[in-house]
This record gives C-alpha cells, sequence and structure tokens, in this order.
C-alpha cells in the first residue's frame, strides 16, 4: 500500500522544509471539515513535523517533538486525524474509509519517529485500486495497465501452447483440412445440380462420381473433427495439469500471510474448478475456435467471389449483431466473477463444515448449518440462473437477427435465377455458404460468454500466480550450520504492521539453552516463536542467529533445522510412518523407530495390528491426543533440530499422556536451544529462563525461583493457578 504520494513542487515549496528534513509519509486529506469529497489536500510527515496541506495551502503544522501522539480514529465511512498536545485534542482532518488503513500507519511512524527511529514503516497490503487509473487491481501490487505488463489474451494463449507447439500443430493442420473440406462440398454440390441433374447435362457416371465425392468429404470431415477433438482434449488436459502444478508450488511458496487472507475452499476452487473451466475451453471452445476464424473468413471470400453484390446483402445484418456482442463482453465479465464469489462461499463453507463435522455434530447444530448452507447454494443458484436466462434470451435474439440475411439473399437470388443471371446450382450454393456463415457469426456471438467465463478464471489464476512471497531468500543468503545461538534485537512485528503484536524485543538465547515463554493471551508469545521459525519477518529490528541475520540465511536450509511440536498436532493422512519420516524423508527405518523410541511412541506403535504401517486417518484422527503428540515429537527428534519450538506440546492431555511426552520432551531439549510456550507454568519451571510479554513487550526475565521471589506478573500467574489447583 502507497504511503507516500508524490507532491507537485509547488505543494512541496508549501512545506517549508529546512535542511535534512525529509518527507517521510504523504496521504491523500479527501474529506473537508463537513464530510464532502476535496482534490489537493495532504497529510505530510516529516522527520521533524506533521503538516496539512488543503487545497494549494499549508493551514497546519506541528513539530513532532511538541505533540504527546498523533491519532487517527476510526468513524462511521470516514476517520478523523487528531494530535494530543498538553493533553488537549486538536482536530486536524478528516479522510474517507478507503484511506483508514493508511491513516493506521501514521500514527504508527510518527510514534516511532517521536522515539528517534528513522526507519520507514512499510505496509505489506496491496493497494486495491491503482493510484492512476482507479481500475481495480487483480491482487498485484502494480496496475497490469498503467506499467504496461497486461499481457493480450493471444499472448496469454500463445504462453499457454509453447510448451505444447508439438502438438498444437497438429491441430492447426487438421484446422486447415477441416476448413478445405466444409467449403468444397457445397462446390462439389453446385457442379452437380447444374452439371448434372439440371436439363439432362449429364450421366449417371458424373452422378456416382458427384456422390462419392461428398460422401468421402463427409466421412473425411467426421474423423477431422473427431481428431481435432481428440487432440484439443489432450492439450486442455495438459495445460490444466500444468496451471494446477504452478499453482500449488506457488501456493507452497507464498507467505503464510496470503495463505491466511483466503479461505482453503477459494484456494481450492482456483486449483481445481479455475483449471478446469481452462481446460473445457481448450477441448471444447478453442478446438472450433480457431477452425471457425479460418472458416468464417474463406467463406467470406468465396461469397464475395461468387457474387459480390448478393455477399453484401448477406453481410448488412452481421456487423451490428457482432457489436452488439462484443458490447456486452465487459457486463458478461462482471456476471462472471460474481458467479465464481458465490461459488467459493459455497465451497469455503462446505470445507469449514466439513473440517468441523464433530463441533456441530456436538452442539445439535446440523440443522442450522444445512439451513446455512443452503441459503449460499441459493444465493449460488440465483446468480447462476439469472447469467442463463439471460444468455437464453439474448443469444436467440441475436440468431434471428443474423437469419433475416437468408431471406434477402433467398429473395434477391432467386431473381437473379428467374432472369438468367445465376444459375440455381450457384444459387443453392451461395446459400450453403450463407447459411454456414450465420452460423459461424452465431457461434462467434457466443463467443463472449465462453471467453470470459476463461478469462474469468485465468484472471483468478493469475491472482495467485502473479503473487509475490513476503519471504524469500535474498541474492546473497548463505548455507549456515545453526549452532543455537539467537539474538531479538529491537524487534518488533505484527500482523499489520501498524499494529505491533511485539515491540521493542530485546533477549539473548545461548547455544543449548532452553527458554520458557510466560503470558497471557494475545500477548505476543506465539508470533515470537513465528518469527524465531522465520514464518514472518520483523517489521522493525533483526533476529540474529549465530550472530547471522535469519534473513540472510537460505529459508529451506534453516527450516531444516528446526524442530516444531505444537499444542494442535496435524498428522497428515497416511501411515505412521510417512508422517514420522516427513521431517526427513530419506530416513533410514532404523532411524525412525530410534526417534519413535526417543519420544516414548515406539511401544504404542507396536501394540497396534498394522504398526508402523497404522493408517492414521484424517488429520490422525484414529489415534489418541497423546498418541499424536508422541508421533509428532518422533517426527521432530528425527530432523535432528539445533533449535527446538514447543507451543503448549503438554496441553490437553490426561496425566499419564502428559508424563511420557514430559520424559520425551526432556530427551529432545537436552543439549538443544528450545523455546517454549506452556500455560501450565508448573512444566517451565526447570527452564534455564522464563520471559514474561505483557502488553507486546517483555517485563520481566529470570529463573523460575529469580522471578518467584520478584513478586511480579510472574508470581502473580503462578499464584492464580495454584488457587484454581486447590479449588
Amino acid at each position: 500500500m502507497e504511503l507516500l504520494y508524490q507532491l507537485t513542487d509547488k505543494n512541496k515549496e508549501l512545506l517549508g522544509l529546512s535542511r535534512g528534513e525529509e518527507i517521510y509519509y504523504c496521504f491523500p486529506l479527501d474529506l473537508d471539515r463537513e464530510g464532502s469529497f476535496r482534490d489537493n489536500s495532504y497529510t505530510v510527515v516529516t522527520n521533524q513535523r506533521i503538516l496539512l496541506l488543503e487545497e494549494g495551502c499549508c493551514t497546519k503544522a506541528y513539530r513532532l517533538s511538541e505533540v504527546e501522539k498523533v491519532v487517527g480514529e476510526p468513524q462511521i465511512s470516514s476517520g478523523i486525524l487528531y494530535v494530543v498536545k498538553n493533553g488537549v485534542e486538536e482536530f486536524l482532518g478528516r479522510y474517507s474509509a478507503k484511506h483508514l488503513t493508511r491513516y493506521s500507519y501514521i500514527t504508527r511512524g510518527c510514534l516511532l519517529l517521536q522515539r528517534g527511529e528513522k526507519e520507514r514503516v512499510v505496509s505489506r497490503e496491496y493497494e486495491t485500486a491503482c493510484l492512476t487509473c482507479k481500475r481495480a487491481l487483480p491482487g498485484t501490487r502494480e496496475c497490469p495497465k498503467c506499467t504496461g505488463k497486461k499481457e493480450s489474451l493471444v499472448s496469454d494463449f500463445l504462453m499457454l501452447i509453447k510448451p505444447q507447439w508439438r502438438l498444437f500443430g497438429v491441430i492447426v493442420l487438421l484446422m486447415f483440412s477441416a476448413t478445405a473440406v466444409t467449403l468444397a462440398n457445397p462446390a462439389i454440390q453446385q457442379r452437380l445440380m447444374d452439371d448434372v441433374l439440371i436439363g439432362n447435362k449429364g450421366n449417371v457416371k458424373q452422378a456416382v462420381l458427384c456422390l462419392s465425392l461428398m460422401f468421402i468429404m463427409s466421412v473425411g470431415i467426421v474423423f477431422i473433427n473427431a481428431g481435432k477433438s481428440y487432440l484439443c482434449s489432450k492439450l486442455g488436459s495438459r495445460i490444466s495439469a500444468g496451471l494446477r502444478e504452478k499453482l500449488y508450488v506457488k501456493i507452497q511458496l507464498l507467505s503464510l500471510s496470503f495463505i491466511n487472507e483466503r479461505s482453503p475452499g477459494e484456494l481450492m476452487n482456483r486449483i481445481l474448478y479455475d483449471t478446469g473451466r481452462v481446460r473445457d475451453f481448450m477441448g471444447e471452445t478453442f478446438c472450433n475456435l480457431f477452425t471457425i476464424i479460418i472458416l468464417f473468413i474463406a467463406d467470406a471470400l468465396l461469397m464475395l467471389i461468387l457474387d459480390w453484390k448478393l455477399a453484401l446483402m448477406a453481410f448488412l445484418f452481421a456487423p451490428a449483431a457482432m457489436l452488439f456482442s462484443l458490447s456486452l463482453r465487459k457486463y458478461i465479465r462482471t456476471r462472471f466473477h460474481m458467479q465464481g464469489e458465490k461459488a467459493d462461499k459455497v465451497n469455503s463453507g462446505l470445507q469449514d463444515v466439513i473440517s468441523g463435522m464433530a463441533v456441530v455434530k456436538s452442539y445439535g447444530q446440523e440443522e442450522r448449518e444445512a439451513e446455512y448452507f443452503d441459503r449460499n447454494t441459493e444465493e449460488y443458484v440465483k446468480v447462476q440462473r439469472s447469467n442463463e436466462v439471460f444468455f437464453a434470451t439474448v443469444y436467440p435474439f441475436i440468431g434471428f437477427v443474423l437469419e433475416a440475411g437468408v431471406y434477402l439473399v433467398v429473395y434477391f437470388g432467386g431473381i437473379s435465377v428467374l432472369h438468367g443471371r445465376m444459375t440455381p446450382g450457384r444459387l443453392f450454393q451461395f446459400i450453403i455458404y450463407t447459411t454456414l456463415l450465420y452460423t459461424y457469426i452465431g457461434w462467434l456471438t457466443n463467443m463472449p460468454r465462453m471467453l470470459m467465463n476463461m478469462v474469468t478464471s485465468m484472471e483468478r489464476i493469475g491472482d495467485v500466480l502473479k503473487q509475490e512471497p513476503q519471504i524469500f531468500d535474498h541474492e546473497n543468503a548463505k548455507y549456515h550450520e545453526i549452532k543455537g545461538n539467537v539474538e531479538f534485537h529491537h524487534a518488533s512485528f505484527g500482523y499489520k504492521s501498524y499494529e505491533p503484536v511485539i515491540e521493542q524485543i530485546d533477549f539473548k538465547v545461548k547455544q543449548g539453552e532452553m527458554i520458557g515463554i510466560v503470558g497471557a493471551s494475545g500477548t505476543g508469545k506465539s508470533t515470537l516463536i513465528n518469527l524465531v521459525m522465520h514464518l514472518y519477518e520483523v517489521d522493525d529490528g533483526e533476529i540474529r542467529v549465530d550472530g547471522e541475520n535469519i534473513m540472510d540465511i537460505r529459508l529451506s536450509h534453516y527450516h531444516s533445522q528446526i524442530g516444531v511440536v505444537l499444542q494442535e498436532t496435524f498428522l497428515f493422512s497416511g501411515t505412521i510412518l510417512n508422517n514420522i519420516r516427513f521431517a526427513r524423508p530419506e530416513a533410514s527405518y532404523e532411524e525412525i523407530i530410534r526417534a519413535a523410541k526417543m519420544a516414548n511412541a515406539h511401544d504404542f506403535i507396536c501394540g497396534l495390528p498394522d504398526g508402523y504401517q497404522t493408517y492414521v486417518g484424517e488429520k490422525g484422527h484414529n489415534l489418541s491426543g497423546g498418541e499424536r503428540q508422541r508421533v509428532a515429537i518422533a517426527r521432530a527428534i528425527l530432523n535432528d533440530p539445533k533449535i527446538l519450538i514447543l507451543d503448549e506440546a503438554t496441553a490437553s492431555l490426561d496425566t499419564e499422556s502428559e508424563y511420557l511426552i514430559q520424559k520425551a520432551l526432556k530427551r529432545l531439549t537436552s543439549g538443544r536451544t528450545t523455546f517454549a510456550i506452556a500455560h501450565r507454568l508448573s512444566t517451565l519451571k526447570d527452564a534455564d529462563r522464563l520471559i514474561v510479554i505483557d502488553r507486546h513487550r517483555i517485563v520481566e526475565s529470570g529463573t523460575h525461583m529469580e522471578l518467584m521471589k520478584k513478586k511480579g506478573i510472574y508470581y502473580n500467574l503462578v499464584t492464580a493457578q495454584l488457587m484454581m489447583q486447590k479449588n
């Protein structure tokens, strides 16, 4: 999201910038005090001041050192900006809802400048519309139109078929063959009528010859079209498979922030449904598209050669029908976009309910969920029905208009035959060409519907493929064998960078040290370990591992040296063996058994009917919670991690399971740098050091005994838990 709008030289002069003063942020202030829209008004923040430019005048200016804080307060459909100076709120201006997020950034940016931090706040959010042309953006940072990167449909098509150019070449050859055979048949029929049948000019041998040629061509066109359809379906399947593979790989590469912003049903629709529509287009529409275009051009040329006056009459209604059809292009695209959104909503709701069916049944909400699904389905059906009614009404009308041209040809052509200017066979041939022409035009007028269907799917696919991962290997990223020293240096992070979840975090962890992370829910504990795992990157400051900035270490190599055991253990649908081996696919059977023994999982696995080949089911539902957790620990052990992450690894387990898992975790944490989160504070009392997070900052640090002596937040948390256990 753009946080620095460019000002004209005249507006810059109005700011009166002093030496060393630099513009950090500049946003439109697009509403006046009464709430009416206006232009040429901005809020400007420099490294020293906050200023208001209103319609060509600098109306207000405050030094950041003189105000306590700058506040952007959301209201209904708008927001207001004010500063607090000497305990008094002073109104600065009003802005529309589309700038609410920007003004959240300005308050964060001013706060950092007031602290003396010169680093700019960076927005990870995408613009919803182009700042230049105001067009909606297809999920990318740059506008395809304004940057000149918008590829035409033809170039998009060529990129799709480029890997399959041999197959496409054979299809094109069949298209030209179909054109030649289709247009040659009426010419033979004309010969049969004029030279053989009318006036008894020919003989039986000539008639049989003409009929034989017509039969051969009819059979030939069947085989040509069958071969063309088969090859086009094959081409469509290959292209669809390639797109699915690209989408899947891309989703794997994209950052968690992108995945979390999209529902699983929506992403599945992109991979399966939209690629399927591309396949259908290639197999059903493309198969005929170029053939019909070639036939249309050849047919029109032949008609002009046979009788140019009659041809012009036949063409009379065609331009109007085609222009009318093309004018509906954007309207049709909007309809298909809406239909796609409703389909996403239906599929996402279905996926959620199926995944959470146990919760639905536990609360007896089957009927309510069924009604909710019915409502979503009805909305989808309503849009789909509206689209089908529209197409069923418009296109028959276009066909009726086109058919009027046939009557003109028959009437004026018949007059020419009566006056001897044209033979009956030639008129019959011309009528066939005219009928074919209108058939092709009718098909082409229906083309926007089929094309927009495919284009809509391609845009939805491109919305994913054009995304750039926020976390990636930098140019000079290196392979680094981790020892386990971790350092947070002035680290701040927020899933939205203007709302920090952790702020100004500073601490060091030595190799092999176990750190317990304590705090109330929502203080940033899980966020802290997400940063250690390099699933996100800090907004300010840095994280160092063995003295190396974490961003300078290759992602795959770094992640291969980390072990993770979470509260909500996720097991893939498959065998126990494959779930443990997931951490290191090349691990031997002996290594897997050794890891399972260290995790106290080997005994219960051997007690199962199929042992390590036991199928765990969807998300491991065939195993108990403690069994799933021990499989997850074995998975982490197999990787021999240098840094270990434990997030509520023993929560919600019975006493026996917790005892077995605690024993396994002691083996796992021995000699490894460990970050552990636990609400049961008794499980962290043996940690080398505890850090307590409150209000997104580290407020206490020390051993269990040291923090108990301080009688601060940690002491209160432990006391509260002990009182709950007594009660």
